[in-house]
């Protein structure tokens, strides 16, 4: 169990008074489920997984695994960013991206290559093991950024608007991607986006955040059957009815 609790953060700019961007946010993530983080832009959810993930140290409140407080990057945890041509080094090739974050981890160099071959067949990778970051399109960078997460060999996966760069066709992919990897590999994953039906579509739970400083205004189950479909379940009523109340709450 992830938990985060009563976390506040401020900020003091420009030698003004503290301006603050989160106040007392609490929520759960339970081991295996998949939790999004959605509000408006700039509402404070990066701030959030940055404090999930021991980047950056909360003003008040504190983040725990297991009752465990967080207060440096944890091992079981990988943050996985919007921009993942930024995370990847150009000189390398995506198999050896993925080799790279296993540097420090035990294990013989034919079980570590194995883990990588592992981790690019998960997402579809393994024809392109030997191209460089930037021969690959948004949507396969993105691609190679899950992998590097799940060879890490990371319990808890946490992801900064990933998809919000690439186009329609290539989300839905993405989004499918990440749901049958999670569900198949019992990742626990806190995901943030401000696309609401991405949110609906993706998640157990939506926790709707308030414009700065944020705090929770909602957390809502989403009921839906998995696996899901980009077609029929987004038709489905409770679909729509989820839409409709997060929308609303948004809006207030």
């Amino acid at each position: 169990m992830l938990t985060i609790e009563h976390l506040s953060k401020s900020y003091v700019q420009n030698g003004s008074g503290p301006t603050c961007a989160l106040a007392d946010v609490s929520f759960a993530v339970p081991r295996g489920a998949f939790v999004s983080l959605l509000g408006p832009s700039g509402c404070g959810k990066s701030t959030i997984l940055q404090c999930v993930c021991g980047l950056m140290r909360p003003t008040t409140g504190r983040v725990a695994i297991e009752g465990r407080a967080i207060v440096s990057p944890p091992p079981e945890m990988a943050l996985i960013f919007q921009n993942a041509a930024a995370s990847l080094f150009p000189w390398q090739t995506v198999r050896d991206n993925i080799r790279f974050v296993l540097r420090r981890k035990p294990g013989s160099p034919a079980a570590k290559a194995e883990t990588a071959a592992g981790a690019l067949a998960a997402v579809g990778l393994s024809d392109f093991a030997d191209h460089y970051p930037w021969q690959l399109s948004g949507g396969m960078q993105q691609r190679a950024a899950l992998a590097r997460g799940l060879a890490y060999g990371a319990d808890i996966l946490l992801l900064d608007e990933p998809f919000a760069s690439v186009d329609a066709q290539t989300r839905e992919e993405l989004e499918d991607l990440l749901a049958t990897v999670a569900a198949e590999q019992q990742k626990t994953v806190l995901f943030v986006t401000h696309d609401i039906d991405e949110a609906v579509y993706l998640s157990d739970t939506v926790v709707v955040l308030t414009p700065p400083p944020a705090r929770v205004a909602a957390a809502l189950t989403i009921d839906l059957p998995r696996p899901r479909d980009q077609i029929a379940s987004r038709e489905e009523r409770r679909f729509l009815d989820a839409r409709k109340e997060i929308h609303a709450l948004l809006r207030r």
